[in-house]
């Protein structure tokens, strides 16, 4: 049987692994006691960290690259095709990211200054004044600074989850020739790590109103027929 989803359990799981990509004998002792202590004052503002997020997370779909590509292959993680460049040894947190790249912080910022505007959300980056990583690396943090309050536990809101979830997949009835299903699509929807119906972006009701949209979609046969994996 699988094991339950525990927000709480998987936030301090993702924050060990935080500390453990970031602060490195790579940086000095002083600078490592500082570096930790700082990381761990931004995951605790814009956490907690996550391993991928929600298709339709502003992050990942504010790309000014126009067409259809988005829609076939959902990205769930900030790279090129999300509109990024040079990113580099890179962590997610649930409205953020951090990035530490080599080559200066010139590419990233650039970047992020050419993403479309959204309309729920603003997508800013700045260079942080503390090491990670590595002492030559030049630490970036990429915030989504929402433009509506978050619910009571820090989650995504339903008025927000559910119209940027149809937004990623009502255009895709146009090409595809089969549903997926709830199981298979779960992880883009609720992001990852998650449950059922929940994730560290969305609380179990959010994920339940998600679930029985994505449902109903699926069942007037606007996709084709749901796949089934022989």
């Amino acid at each position: 049987m699988k094991a339950a989803f525990r927000a709480h359990e998987a936030a301090d799981v993702g924050r060990e692994l935080a500390v453990q990509e970031f602060i490195t004998r790579n940086l000095s002792a002083e600078q490592r006691k500082k570096s930790e202590m700082m990381l761990h004052g931004l995951i605790d503002q814009w956490g907690p960290v996550v391993s991928a997020y929600p298709s339709w997370h502003p992050l990942v779909t504010s790309s000014p690259r126009k067409g259809n590509s988005r829609g076939i292959h959902p990205q769930i993680r900030p790279n090129e095709k999300t509109g990024y460049a040079g990113l580099d040894h890179t962590i997610f947190l649930k409205n953020a990211f951090i990035t530490c790249p080599y080559g200066g912080d010139e590419t990233i910022l650039k970047s992020v200054k050419e993403l479309e505007a959204t309309s729920c959300a603003r997508i800013e980056a700045e260079v942080l004044g503390f090491k990670l990583y590595h002492e030559k690396a030049t630490p970036v943090l990429v915030t989504c600074e929402w433009d509506e309050e978050m619910e009571a536990d820090g989650t995504i809101p339903k008025k927000l989850a559910v119209p940027l979830m149809l937004e990623q997949e009502l255009p895709s009835w146009r090409w595809a020739q089969v549903a997926e299903s709830w199981e298979t699509m779960r992880p883009y929807i609720l992001g990852s790590p998650q449950g059922s119906r929940s994730s560290l972006f969305v609380n179990q009701d959010t994920g339940q109103t998600l679930k029985t949209i994505y449902t109903a979609l699926i069942d007037t046969g606007m996709y084709g027929p749901v796949y089934q994996e022989s």
